[in-house]
């Protein structure tokens, strides 16, 4: 992990903060996939639009390594509710749907600042929604459903799951990897991995600024860990980073799920940062970690 740090940071790339939101977009998208695995082939990948939360259609992309009727995960990409995309994320979606044998179907949801909170939130729920009903026209297993993300994708992911119990729509796991749970940058970790950590604190203020108003931030589908309760909720597979700010939330949040009752696979990766997942040719903490995910949905999945 130190000598990927020492890569970037020959690299030489301005932080985000530093960028405009389309300046950003476009370096991540060029840098997102240099240490990820090679995009696998797979029986099946498919370019789809989903409802969103607005009623407009969003792009989407099904991966899936079979023709069978597969159970579904919704994946929901990090970046900070601000930069990221499909193509950011194809190769972890690949290497996911490749492992697990289900079926991945991955969200283009709205950015900031063009969409604010909670835009995001929104389309995610549109698409789970429309999973659990319509699923079957691409083919899919509807009755067999998990949600999953990184980093913001794992909030909105967590929201998700929130938001299935409460409106009774049953969900097999919520998969949450490196997520942000809370309302503020305040936990110990933010400030032991505040710089040189790949997620440094003033990108994570410019992503929030983007994205939120101060006097939100307390709202649940922002900081799912301030939920008013978690009882019932899916059964969660965290995935965690040690030297990344927002670990202390999400050790958290699965404290607070395992109090509630639900059952909780966490899984404290040592020695690694934010975005390890996506670093599969450079890490093979990443690749056992993926397997991890891949081991969780199967588990949840085929029963």
């Amino acid at each position: 992990m130190r000598n990927v740090l020492d890569r970037i940071r020959r690299a030489n790339r301005p932080p985000f903060h530093t960028l405009s939101p389309a300046e950003a977009r476009a370096a991540y998208a060029a840098g997102a996939e240099v240490l990820d695995l090679p995009r696998a082939p797979l029986a099946r990948v498919e370019e789809l639009s989903l409802p969103g939360g607005d009623g407009r259609p969003r792009a989407a992309r099904l991966y899936a390594n079979s023709h069978a009727r597969l159970a579904v995960l919704l994946f929901l990409h990090g970046g900070g509710f601000t930069i990221g995309g499909l193509e950011t994320h194809d190769s972890l979606c690949r290497q996911l749907a490749l492992h697990s044998g289900v079926a991945v179907v991955a969200l283009d949801y709205r950015l900031a600042p063009e969409h604010r909170f909670p835009a995001a939130v929104e389309d995610s729920w549109a698409a789970m929604g429309w999973l659990a009903t319509q699923g079957e026209t691409l083919g899919l297993d509807s009755r067999r459903l998990a949600v999953g993300g990184d980093s913001a994708g794992g909030t909105l992911a967590a929201t998700c799951a929130l938001h299935a119990r409460d409106s009774g729509l049953p969900l097999a796991l919520q998969l949450l990897i490196t997520p942000g749970t809370a309302a503020f940058a305040d936990t110990p970790s933010h400030e032991t991995f505040a710089n040189g950590y790949l997620l440094d604190a003033q990108s994570i203020a410019w992503f929030f600024a983007h994205y939120i108003d101060p006097a939100q931030r307390g709202d649940w589908r922002f900081a799912p860990l301030h939920a008013d309760d978690l009882d019932g909720v899916a059964p969660a597979c965290l995935v965690l980073a040690e030297c990344d700010p927002l670990v202390d939330e999400g050790v958290a949040y699965g404290d607070r799920l395992r109090a509630a009752g639900v059952p909780v696979e966490l899984e404290l990766v040592r020695g690694v940062t934010h975005d390890f997942i996506k670093m599969g040719r450079a890490l093979p903490q990443a690749r056992a970690a993926q397997a991890i995910c891949a081991d969780a949905l199967r588990k949840a999945l085929f029963p």
